[in-house]
């Protein structure tokens, strides 16, 4: 597996000790924004841009992380142009999934199936209060929002590209 995972997007800088507003983009957290680890800068879409953060501390706060990194003593202007950037790690550093697991990148370009028949190919997925949704495009060239939820899923294969769903009656009429 090789190119870069977003694990974070710089918000704004935050008070005057060179900390940094971080919303996650990983769901471990804990494993990632460690003492010493070095990330790249990217660009929202997650292209590697020149440059890189390294974490001295991070903590929790309100929705997302506040982390401290050694090239900012303080709060400067370099700290404000990073806002807006993606906090990149190399894909090969992450932890191995768990059977059942995928990176959310690689969801677009799945082919779906619903019970066996074909719905559409996802084209992105969405972060909603409720949880995340994904944007199928059915072979109609409508796109339809399927939550992507445990009870929902009954097999997702990354080798294959494919993804089974258990979805409720109508889901798919909307």
């Amino acid at each position: 597996m090789g190119g870069y995972l977003i694990v974070g997007t710089v918000q704004k800088p935050h008070g005057i000790r060179g900390e940094l507003l971080v919303r996650l983009e990983t769901d471990r957290p804990n494993a990632v924004f460690t003492p010493g680890r070095v990330l790249l800068l990217g660009d929202p879409k997650g292209n590697p841009l020149e440059g890189t953060v390294t974490v001295e501390r991070a903590r929790p706060f309100k929705a997302g992380l506040l982390v401290k990194t050694r090239e900012h003593a303080g709060r400067s202007d370099a700290q404000d142009a990073l806002r807006g950037l993606s906090l990149l790690m190399p894909a090969d550093q992450a932890a191995p999934l768990d059977d059942g697991e995928v990176f959310y990148h690689e969801l677009v370009g799945m082919k779906v199936t619903a019970a066996g028949e074909p719905v559409g190919t996802v084209r992105g997925w969405y972060e909603s209060p409720a949880g995340f949704l994904l944007e199928v495009r059915g072979g109609a060239g409508k796109d339809i929002l399927i939550p992507f939820v445990a009870t929902m899923v009954r097999r997702v294969d990354r080798a294959e590209r494919t993804m089974d769903l258990n979805v409720p009656a109508g889901l798919l009429d909307l």
